[in-house]
């Protein structure tokens, strides 16, 4: 069935609109299809509770999956409560069991509403599970929001700033060598402004960043600075989003991840709650999973604890 032929021609991002929605359902919109996927989750995450009711009420199945979940669970791990309600109310089940494990309704517990949905007795997160809720919190609190397309890092659990130079066998640079490269990164050649990172000690570790290219990440970086230990390597790329990977004793074991992005179908439970927790926060989410606890954001942005360069050498077959 086309978009033409299910009643959804031209809808897009905005389900807010409850007439509209409810003109076209009158007139024979499918209320299970939408442009290969089923409209009521898609209004859970893009809708308005309006919209999300008058779907909810004329669906088979309010509790019906698409990509292994439900429409509420979709609507508690976008953060929006009003549609989570209603779909609640329309009889969806906050306690189905789902993704890692993880319920709706327990999901909720560790985000910003956790007065959602009646609470069954016995239901409840784990200490670790809400220590982790916590810091998350804390986290994201402490980094704030700001810009950070096209910075690379590394978040390096375990060892300092002075550690990390040794491992790369970086050459400390003065604060002078850098200031025109900082005023205009882009109008330097690449081959020379990737060499230069900047590396801060922090509580838990330490973080090599870049604010103007991917370096951090580069697989032989992340080799060197990981041995006998963790780190997670990330670039946020201005043409295809954020991209992550892990590095543990000095193996590559994970990339082409999406950090910041929610919780995936075959994700395990830990990963659901991290996942969850820094939705659209990949910076942060990196930092977590190295276990770095930032108080501010300047290990990111700067000014680091020292820069340094690089010797050059192949980071890539490393």
């Amino acid at each position: 069935m086309t978009a033409q032929s299910d009643g959804w021609a031209g809808m897009g991002w905005d389900w807010t609109d409850g007439d509209d929605i409810r003109r076209r359902l009158d007139e024979g919109a499918d209320p299970e299809r939408w442009s290969g996927g089923r409209p009521l989750h898609r209004a859970a995450v893009f809708g308005s509770r309006e919209v999300v009711a008058e779907l909810a009420g004329r669906v088979a199945d309010v509790d019906a999956l698409e990509d292994g979940v439900t429409a509420l669970w979709e609507a508690v791990v976008a953060r929006k409560p009003d549609n989570a309600r209603a779909l609640a109310a329309a009889g969806a089940d906050p306690w189905r069991l789902s993704i890692g494990g993880w319920s709706p309704g327990r999901l909720s517990l560790a985000g910003p509403t956790p007065g959602l949905f009646p609470v069954p007795e016995g239901v409840s997160l784990t200490d670790t599970e809400r220590a982790a809720a916590q810091e998350a919190d804390r986290l994201t609190t402490a980094l704030g929001e700001f810009y950070y397309d096209g910075t690379g890092l590394a978040c390096v659990a375990d060892i300092d700033a002075a550690e990390a130079v040794r491992r790369l066998e970086a050459a400390p640079m003065g604060d002078e060598a850098v200031d025109g490269l900082l005023d205009d990164p882009y109008g330097y050649d690449m081959d020379e402004s990737l060499q230069i990172l900047g590396v801060t000690s922090v509580p838990g570790g330490c973080v090599v960043t870049q604010p103007w290219g991917y370096a951090p990440q580069m697989p032989g970086v992340l080799a060197r600075l990981s041995a006998g230990t963790v780190c997670y390597g990330l670039y946020a790329n201005p043409k295809s989003g954020n991209q992550g990977a892990i590095a543990r004793h000095g193996t590559i074991e994970g990339s082409d991840l999406h950090p910041g992005g929610g919780p995936h179908e075959n994700d395990p439970s830990r990963e659901v709650l991290a996942s969850y927790l820094y939705q659209h926060s990949a910076v942060a989410y990196a930092c977590a999973f190295a276990g770095l606890r930032l108080n501010d954001r300047r290990a990111v942005v700067g000014p680091p604890d020292m820069w340094v360069e690089l010797p050059r050498r192949d980071y890539w077959s490393h």
